[in-house]
């Protein structure tokens, strides 16, 4: 294989050309006897998947999907379960040049509404999702053209379901769209605190730092059974559980289950997995009910994503496992960029000669150059010095994100005036042989679980209810969740926070924004402090409960 840099200069090549097309990329070049994917699900009974069998459900559901009116540029959302109907929908997507658009099946209708657009074609959901598509005060009338559900049966009228829509394709084969490398695949949304989720067009191109980051970071091969157990309707899940495998023609697992540390053990010894990729969360909760392993389970790299893990959960991962967690950073504009490369050339590149501390983010990965900023000027900061961590996009050929769509202000404020760089919103710090240690985060995001939520959509669905005048969400550690969402909340006059309310607000939240981000600790308060901008200060309110 190419050195790391050349390798890195050969899949722009391939990806960032006028010619590429997603479909033929991540499907229709591989072998189609190559299995692609396996379905797991609760009981553990799997299902192989083969390209060839992408490729043809995927080009009949394209041609369906064309008879619907989807055309290229379109959005076309999805809210299905990780396994083979979600691959096949996106691929018939990127068949037509249109674009997927993620939704996690944990959203109620508010932040699915704010996520469709009126480029929205299409929604393909499983039928457990449907009634959230119905119309009511978050989705008027309108506001989606078409259902498709993953059923047997249409559960609405006028609703066509994925096996249909592809029987009614079957004779009209498509092409596989070529759309070039700056076009749009996917669009993603991203959180923080000052706003509603802000929308991430992720170009063709972008599947080289993907690409990148399979073989170096992850060092899948093709001897590898890779599993990520992360949600593909997110970032980690999406870019390296579904895209990445599919376009370096790995198989990998998809379970189709709510997360069971029992269930993971169980996967992992009877499909004999050897690369594993998991939020924090995994590792913490494998910790909690592990102590020596079981002999059929045999990893040889593990990773993970979206925080720092412990050096407590290093050293345990390394005792049971006999191989190190390799931490690595990134985020939903730019996938993963810096981090511990499972690969060794990777890692003999990257690495300046020193050992990083066992709390340290890693060093840039191939492809990419990462720095600090002084905490007030867009210069770097010598080594040590506290500051804000960002990507040198002059350095960095691997880097992709242009802008948020329809957000020309949130735009400019990720990168500094002259374009050098672009700001990740986090602080930190950088020893001398170029390793990063992360320190503090700008935004208020709680990364809960594998998920990363905005305290903006949390209070939103909070002042719905009559009785809050005021609300402030914030994260709290945990052991095993690494962060807890919590709130603080001022009640109007005449109303009592007891735990009765307090049940109430958890249940608007997961019925108004979405399941997985209910606040477990409310407290109710008289006033929430704030800075003499005016500005809530919410990392007073956690301080408060350490």
């Amino acid at each position: 294989m190419p050195d790391p840099a050349q390798q890195v200069r050969d899949w722009l090549a391939t990806y960032d050309t006028p010619t590429a097309s997603v479909a033929e990329l991540l499907c229709d070049r591989h072998p189609r006897d190559r299995v692609a994917l396996t379905d797991v699900g609760a009981d553990l009974a799997a299902r192989d998947v083969t390209y060839g069998e992408l490729a043809d459900r995927s080009a009949a559901l394209a041609a369906g999907m064309a008879a619907e009116g989807v055309r290229a540029g379109d959005d076309v959302a999805t809210m299905v379960a990780r396994g083979a109907d979600l691959a096949v929908a996106a691929l018939a997507t990127w068949r037509l040049g249109a674009v997927h658009v993620p939704l996690l099946t944990t959203f109620a209708p508010s932040a699915i509404a704010h996520r469709l657009t009126p480029g929205t074609r299409l929604v393909v959901a499983d039928d457990d999702q449907r009634a959230k598509l119905d119309p009511g005060p978050d989705l008027p009338e309108g506001s989606v053209s078409r259902v498709v559900t993953t059923g047997e049966a249409p559960l609405r009228e006028g609703d066509r379901t994925l096996a249909g829509l592809a029987a009614a394709g079957a004779g009209a084969p498509v092409t596989a769209a070529a759309v070039g490398g700056g076009s749009p695949f996917v669009l993603m949304h991203t959180v923080g605190s000052a706003g509603p989720a802000k929308g991430v067009p992720v170009p063709v191109r972008a599947l080289a730092a993907f690409h990148a980051y399979h073989r170096f970071g992850l060092d899948v091969t093709g001897d590898d059974v890779y599993w990520n157990t992360s949600d593909p309707s997110g970032a980690y899940g999406l870019y390296h559980g579904l895209i990445s495998p599919l376009l370096a023609g790995h198989r990998t697992l998809h379970l189709d289950a709510g997360f069971d540390p029992e269930l993971v053990l169980d996967v992992l010894a009877i499909h004999g997995v050897t690369n594993l990729a998991a939020a924090p969360t995994v590792y913490r909760s494998l910790r909690a009910i592990l102590k020596t392993l079981p002999p059929e389970i045999a990893v040889r790299r593990l990773s993970s994503a979206g925080e720092p893990l412990g050096a407590d959960v290093l050293e345990w991962a390394r005792d049971v496992f006999g191989v190190p967690v390799r931490d690595h950073y990134g985020q939903t504009e730019l996938g993963m960029c810096v981090g511990r490369p499972n690969d060794p050339a990777a890692a003999a590149e990257g690495a300046e000669g020193a050992e990083p501390g066992p709390d340290s983010l890693g060093t840039a990965l191939p492809g990419w150059r990462a720095g600090v900023l002084e905490a007030v000027a867009d210069e770097e900061a010598p080594p040590g010095a506290f500051g804000r961590i960002g990507v040198d996009t002059e350095h960095s050929p691997l880097m992709w994100f242009t802008g948020y769509r329809d957000a020309p202000a949130a735009t400019s404020a990720r990168f500094t005036p002259d374009g050098r760089w672009y700001l990740t919103g986090d602080a930190g710090t950088r020893d001398r042989a170029g390793n990063l240690y992360f320190a503090s985060r700008d935004d208020d995001a709680i990364l809960s679980a594998g998920y990363r939520i905005g305290p903006f959509d949390v209070e939103s669905a909070l002042l719905e209810h009559p009785a809050v005048e005021e609300a402030a969400v914030y994260g709290l550690p945990d052991e095993v969740h690494g962060q807890l969402v919590a709130a603080t909340v001022v009640l109007g006059e005449g109303a009592v926070g007891d735990d009765d309310l307090a049940e109430d607000l958890r249940e608007i939240v997961r019925t108004r924004f979405a399941s997985h981000a209910y606040p477990r600790h409310i407290t109710f308060a008289e006033e929430l402090p704030r800075s003499p901008s005016g500005k809530i200060r919410r990392s007073r309110l956690g301080a408060r409960r350490v």
